[in-house]
């Protein structure tokens, strides 16, 4: 089901997430995966999946997009948000909405690179490796602001597959 939604909504899976819980504060989540500053930079490392978080600036009062910006360890991949097997689990983005915060409206996915393992090579699979950039579409007032979500997925080398992780992430950026 979610594999269906994410595909006729261009990789956004708009299912509303119970409660999730925020800096102690309960909020809502949408699911869609630390700097001070504009121009600040500071990473995150999951299980494979690092997270840099990259001061940014939008147009306050306006539609506009943050980028979030994720790096898969060398030799590793994760599934994309469309993998080409039920039996693969997607990459996927939870967004926390608590009141007040920017308005998130669509999160946009990266195309997948096809992949195959070395014991299977005719079955090609769809992952990210590298750099992969999510692209939020967000509408804020001016002011500071931070965009914080859950990154979810899987973690792959040329052997085998991972558990899933959660990576917890937080983007700063500035509405002017």
């Amino acid at each position: 089901m979610r594999r269906r939604v994410a595909q006729v909504l261009t990789g956004v899976v708009l299912a509303v997430a119970a409660t999730r819980v925020w800096s102690g504060v309960p909020a809502m989540a949408r699911a869609f995966t630390h700097a001070e500053g504009e121009g600040a930079a500071a990473a995150v490392q999951g299980g494979h999946v690092g997270f840099i978080a990259e001061g940014q600036s939008i147009a306050a009062d306006k539609a506009a997009t943050v980028n979030l910006h994720f790096r898969v360890d060398p030799g590793f991949h994760i599934n994309s948000h469309t993998p080409k097997s039920d039996m693969l689990i997607p990459t996927r983005l939870v967004v926390a909405m608590v009141a007040g915060d920017p308005e998130v409206t669509a999160v946009d996915f990266p195309v997948g690179t096809p992949f195959a393992f070395a014991f299977e090579p005719k079955q090609k699979l769809d992952v990210y490796q590298g750099d992969v950039v999510l692209t939020a579409h967000v509408k804020a007032a001016a002011g500071q602001h931070s965009l914080k979500a859950e990154l979810h997925y899987q973690a792959c080398d040329q052997a085998a597959c991972y558990p899933p992780k959660t990576l917890a992430i937080e983007q700063p950026f500035t509405a002017k």
